[in-house]
């Protein structure tokens, strides 16, 4: 058994357990068969049939229509034990035409990347620098650079030497499908959390397009949640895992 488990819990009326449940192997391959070796980190991935109680100590994948429905069923910042969780939001997919499972795919990735949401690295310039965010699958994250396993379309996501800019282009691999050739890169759709320190102006987000800069993040992602300090981050509070609790 691994050191980290994920309980992967459905709660959207647009996506099937059946179909969940069938993902859930494909989610295992890629974290064990391509996400360990790049980031030494590995976990099992575990679906939890509804009705039943998600294994002490585990985090949570939690699928959801959209973000409105997470703060009605009380999935908040963290699992019911303070743990990290994930949220993906598969009608707000299925409205823009993306793939759940690609996002499902990306949530779990950037998890057991920073499941704290707190890690950074630090881009020294002339004038001050940049604190670049430590997620592994934004830079990538638009649906057609994903790639399949067993016909299920996954996220790419980057290597470690995307955040080290000492890495010359071309040099090394930097993610995993082997779209982006320099470290910092974004690939069209991309996008990445920095933090100016010289101007002190708070997180904002790097897009690909023209490299605009857009100051709010998604509500209920993980941007957002990187701007709340861990001591704010809400307990969740479901009303169907509080009654499992008590069984």
């Amino acid at each position: 058994m691994k050191n980290i488990e994920v309980a992967v819990i459905n709660e959207s009326t647009v996506v099937t357990n059946e179909v969940v449940q069938g993902t859930v192997p494909i989610l295992q391959t890629q974290v064990t068969r391509d996400f360990a070796p790049a980031w030494g980190i590995d976990a099992d991935i575990r679906f939890i049939p509804q009705g039943s109680k998600p294994p002490a100590g585990s985090w949570w994948l939690v699928i959801l229509d959209n973000s409105d429905q997470a703060g009605a069923l009380g999935y908040h910042d963290l699992t019911s034990e303070g743990l990290p969780m994930s949220k993906v939001f598969a009608k707000t997919d299925q409205q823009y035409g993306e793939q759940w499972s690609v996002t499902a795919s990306h949530e779990l990735l950037e998890m057991l990347a920073d499941p704290n949401i707190n890690l950074t690295v630090f881009e020294e310039s002339q004038n001050g620098g940049r604190l670049y965010a430590y997620e592994v699958c934004d830079a990538c994250e638009a649906d057609k650079f994903g790639y399949k396993i067993n016909d299920v379309q996954v996220s790419d996501f980057v290597f470690p030497a995307w955040f080290e800019s000492f890495r010359k282009p071309g040099s090394t691999q930097f993610d995993f499908a082997n779209h982006i050739k320099r470290p910092f890169h974004l690939l069209s759709g991309g996008y990445i959390g920095i933090y100016d320190v010289t101007s002190g102006s708070g997180w904002k987000q790097l897009t690909a397009e023209k490299h605009n800069i857009r100051a709010r993040p998604p509500v209920g992602s993980r941007r957002e949640r990187r701007r709340i300090p861990a001591s704010e981050r809400l307990i969740s509070t479901s009303v169907i895992l509080r009654e499992l609790s008590e069984d």
